[in-house]
């Protein structure tokens, strides 16, 4: 920014320059909405036999844009309240399970043109006497527009405002080797009774070498069986994770008391190939609401 006015200005100029970045975040939040590319396969799974994969980068949008792929580590992890969230890292990560190190991206950066699309190849090249199991990275695919310039408040003032619109996506990797098992305990169950909901928490541990991919299904009955309220979510536990489940009280003729059931199982699930999956074990559980 370049401020070239007296020094009696100021305080003026000060309030006209933050409705300036205030219109300019307006902008920043619509044109996100066509800043990104569009990412194909959302899983990349590699393994001892097939080292190498790809992806599919596609720029839906009527500007070049410009992208760069990276890699990151990060496993979702969980609260005392079973909110979960994934912190990526890109450098000094000592997991054991990170392949962090030795997947390769070609080409890292292009530029694609609108409504183009490119290829990205990928390859593992994973240390000798890699123990048997599953190791983890996520692939980053930052993209980004050219330069945008937004109008000055006034001659006087003389403000110009650039801005890069940066988007990223990032889908995970998974390279497996030797016997895989997968496996899930479920500890702890827990229900809350909290005025129009019922949370029912749980942890979850994985026994596996691999993670637990399923689907989570759970159900809130009155003492008849009928339905109050239903709850579905993919499930993807890497070690340890605690859910929190709400299952709001719908209103009705529900009679008590109430009753918890709960059931994972891996089959179902579609944004995983079959050939991908490693079934594990189910889990159900049913408990009465106090």
């Amino acid at each position: 920014m370049d401020y070239s006015s007296k020094d009696a200005l100021r305080p003026i100029r000060h309030i006209r320059i933050c409705a300036v970045f205030a219109w300019v975040l307006l902008c920043v939040a619509a044109a996100n909405l066509s800043a990104g590319v569009l990412v194909a396969p959302t899983v990349v799974i590699l393994s001892d036999k097939n080292r190498t994969g790809r992806i599919n980068i596609e720029n839906p949008g009527n500007k070049p844009k410009e992208v760069e792929i990276s890699f990151s580590f990060g496993i979702p992890a969980s609260d005392s309240l079973g909110k979960i969230s994934i912190d990526l890292q890109d450098s000094n990560v000592t997991d054991p399970r990170s392949a962090l190190d030795w997947i390769r991206a070609f080409p890292r950066k292009v530029l694609l043109e609108p409504n183009g699309s490119q290829v990205i190849r990928l390859v593992a090249q994973p240390p000798r006497d890699l123990p048997d199991g599953e190791y983890w990275a996520h692939i980053v695919i930052k993209s980004q527009e050219g330069e945008t310039s937004f109008p000055v408040a006034s001659d006087e003032e003389n403000i110009t405002t650039k801005l890069n619109m940066i988007m990223k996506t990032a889908i995970a990797l998974k390279y497996r080797t030797g016997d895989l098992t997968a496996e899930l305990e479920m500890n702890d169950p827990k229900i809350v009774n909290a005025d129009s909901n019922v949370v029912f928490y749980c942890d979850l541990k994985n026994l596996g070498n691999v993670s637990y991919l399923g689907i989570l299904t759970c159900r809130l009955l009155d003492a008849a069986g009928k339905e109050i309220s239903f709850h579905r979510s993919n499930l993807a536990v890497y070690r340890d994770l605690r859910k929190g489940i709400p299952l709001p009280i719908a209103d009705g003729d529900f009679s008590q008391p109430y009753k918890v059931d709960l059931f994972i199982s891996g089959k179902g699930r579609s944004d995983v190939p079959h050939k991908d999956m490693i079934y594990g074990n189910e889990i159900s559980y049913s408990a009465v609401v106090d």
